[in-house]
């Protein structure tokens, strides 16, 4: 019984780490920097972005307002603002996939260097677990359970979307190696038909000059 509680919590451990991305990062000025995410469909994300004041207790100049946009694997565009300095998105995502999410610093002739603290959460982690807990009234024990419940049937999502990805990888290797020995064949016929017209010529040849 105590393997299985280490196992589950390992697992979800590793699940949270995997779903919440927190950093910071620079940008100068004409730079964009993108980040991505890979998100099952019908997860929940959530993201908060803030750009690092320089002068503490002085508003944020204007040349440390960023461009910032979210997109999907297909495009779809679910957030997008200009001069910002702070800000936060939430969706749930449609589709699965890499959603990217870019910071720009427009150019400027202060050329200034942002600092941008950015932190993206999906799936569980995205949960406000707090509220939850106060909303319910809810002892620890059963507030932890909800919470592990909650991680298994993530856990549980991901190994059949991990499982789905597998196949779809057999199958376009299994496509690849078809063609491949497709081309690999006609590459051959090809050089046999050379070499056999080119022996053809010479012998013409030599026939020609009555050499054989």
């Amino acid at each position: 019984m105590s393997n299985l509680i280490l196992l589950l919590a390992f697992l979800t451990l590793s699940l949270m780490c995997s779903i919440a991305n927190s950093m910071r990062f620079e940008l100068k000025y004409g730079d964009t920097k993108c980040i991505s995410d890979e998100i099952q469909s019908n997860s929940m994300t959530v993201g908060k972005y803030t750009v690092v004041n320089p002068n503490e207790g002085y508003p944020i100049p204007e040349t440390h307002k960023l461009i910032v946009k979210v997109v999907s694997p297909h495009g779809n565009n679910y957030h997008h603002v200009d001069n910002v300095d702070s800000g936060n998105f939430a969706f749930t995502a449609a589709e699965a996939g890499d959603y990217t999410a870019c910071f720009r610093l427009p150019d400027s002739r202060a050329m200034p260097t942002v600092i941008v603290e950015f932190d993206w959460k999906s799936g569980v982690a995205a949960k406000d677990w707090s509220k939850v807990a106060k909303k319910g009234q809810v002892d620890v024990m059963e507030f932890e359970l909800k919470k592990m419940y909650e991680s298994i049937l993530s856990i549980h999502d991901e190994m059949f979307y991990l499982r789905e990805r597998e196949v779809e990888m057999q199958e376009l290797n299994k496509a690849t190696n078809t063609k491949m020995f497709t081309f690999s064949f006609f590459s051959l016929m090809v050089c046999l038909s050379v070499a056999a017209l080119q022996l053809w010529h010479l012998k013409t040849f030599f026939e020609r000059k009555k050499l054989l």
